[in-house]
């Protein structure tokens, strides 16, 4: 069963890599082509300052430079503002069509990346933890302590149903498993196993069949997956 989630997660990411590869990104995707020819310019005149052989000439490839830098960073401000300026007609051209995925990732490239400063996690007696480990334990031992509370001394008083509920107790079907992945949100980003939504749904016929044998084996075994029982804890403030 580990074998086969191995191969099925190393045939997904492997087929990802090669057929679109890794985004790269040297420069802000609103930087225009002729900013980045003027970035281009300040550097040479860069190098002229550094390869100056008299005095006179490092005095003159210094005041070209200046003039160059000033041009790079007008540039780059008015790239900034037509950007925004876009943006800001995308967002609202999104609100009024109702399309909210649109209006939310455009929002979210006006507003920026802010990262409130994390507070340093604390041990039991209220001290600061710095190291990276000792943090890790420390959450291991407080979900460890509020997930294994022992049960109540008096448990509420609930009048069990008078009916039978239903339970299914045979593995997936391959139409369920269809029906499950045709579901699965576009665009969702991948887990901690690097499966996009895209690459399953990429050819949901073979997706289906290798998820099939792999649901019908943990079905039969009752055990799943070792990656599978891990997680990823996240801080989210009150």
């Amino acid at each position: 069963m580990e074998d086969n989630w191995k191969d099925i997660k190393e045939a997904l990411t492997s087929t990802c890599q090669k057929v679109l590869g890794l985004k790269k990104r040297h420069h802000k995707e609103w930087i225009s082509i002729e900013t980045l020819d003027r970035i281009k310019e300040r550097k040479n005149k860069k190098a002229a300052i550094n390869n100056s052989r008299t005095q006179a000439e490092k005095v003159q490839a210094q005041a070209e430079y200046m003039e160059a830098n000033k041009q790079v960073k007008r540039s780059i401000r008015a790239d900034r503002k037509k950007y925004v300026e876009e943006l800001a007609t995308t967002a609202e051209k999104a609100a009024r069509e109702g399309n909210m995925k649109q209006l939310y990732d455009t929002t979210k490239k006006l507003a920026g990346k802010y990262s409130k400063p994390e507070r340093p996690v604390k041990d039991k007696e209220g001290k600061p933890i710095t190291e990276i480990q000792q943090q890790w334990d420390r959450w291991v031992e407080y979900f460890e302590e509020l997930l294994n509370r022992p049960a109540p001394m008096n448990p509420p008083d609930i009048e069990a149903s008078h009916t039978d509920l239903p339970i299914v107790d045979s593995p997936p079907t391959a139409e369920e498993i269809t029906m499950a992945i045709r579901q699965i949100k576009s665009g969702k980003a991948a887990g901690p196993e690097s499966i996009p939504a895209g690459a399953l749904k990429s050819d949901i016929e073979v997706t289906t069949k290798m998820l099939y044998l792999l649901f019908k084996k943990i079905w039969e075994e009752e055990q799943v997956p070792m990656e599978w029982k891990e997680g990823h804890p996240i801080k989210i403030p009150k």
